[in-house]
């Protein structure tokens, strides 16, 4: 199982990265499935650097927020309109109203939206298959329904934060992974609104705390220092830790 960093840039699109977007690969059915966590905003350009579009196979979605989803909106433009044959409706797993709120930012009237091109799903109860890849979500804490995400290919796993503040859910959805991808968009301080977002501290005492193998810290502002944030870390977690960095690739 391979990730790419395709956006990591958290909050909106720095001058160096499009906004969250992560391209997960692994062998299925003679070929390769691509499935994309998340699609914020810019990230759609930044995709296109490292696979066709049309070989992306699924989509999940950890939340609504412009910064994770909003390029879904150019993506059903390239669906829609490419002069090339058409292309089979694509599943996209998400919170419940997905499809909804995608097409109001396109403006599309009531009624079946973006459904000819997009099939949504809404995240269910339990595991469920997408291609090669086991996924697991729970709901972590943050103002709009935002989900981690656990992906397995049966023999590695991955975990995704999506946004969220310090909780449970994430630590136990972590346990034991390979590799937990996890946002740090705070600075350690008294003023950091409750129930937002993590620090690079919280994030490492979190993967620390869960057994994971390796942390990536990602979805950093560009107003703070990406340094700051990882030295921050430092010394909380055991493992390998880094910072995403757009392009880089990691063998999971």
């Amino acid at each position: 199982m391979r990730l790419t960093v395709v956006g990591c840039s958290g909050s909106f699109p720095g001058p160096d990265s499009a906004a969250s977007c992560y391209l997960v690969e692994a062998p299925y059915d003679g070929g390769t499935f691509r499935l994309l966590l998340d699609l914020g905003s810019g990230a759609l350009g930044a995709l296109q650097r490292h696979a066709s579009l049309q070989s992306i196979d699924a989509v999940a979605l950890s939340h609504l927020h412009a910064d994770h989803c909003l390029d879904m909106c150019a993506f059903y433009v390239v669906r829609k309109y490419h002069p090339g044959r058409a292309w089979p409706v694509l599943p996209v797993y998400g919170p419940e109203g997905t499809g909804a709120r995608l097409s109001r930012a396109y403006d599309l009237p009531a009624g079946r939206g973006m459904g000819e091109h997009f099939a949504f799903h809404p995240y269910p109860d339990s595991d469920f298959t997408i291609g090669p890849f086991t996924v697991t979500v729970t709901q972590v804490d943050h103002p709009a329904p935002s989900y981690a995400l656990r992906v397995s290919d049966g023999e590695r796993s991955l975990v995704y934060s999506g946004d969220t503040g310090p909780c449970m859910p994430l630590e136990q959805l972590a346990k034991d992974c390979d590799l937990l991808l996890a946002e740090a968009s705070f600075l350690e301080g008294p003023d950091n609104p409750p129930h937002l977002h993590l620090t690079g501290k919280q994030t490492a005492l979190i993967a620390e705390a869960a057994g994971a193998r390796r942390l990536v810290l990602t979805h950093i502002p560009p107003w703070h220092s990406r340094d700051a944030v990882l030295d921050e870390a430092a010394g909380h977690f055991g493992g390998d830790v880094s910072l995403a960095t757009p392009g880089t690739t990691y063998e999971v």
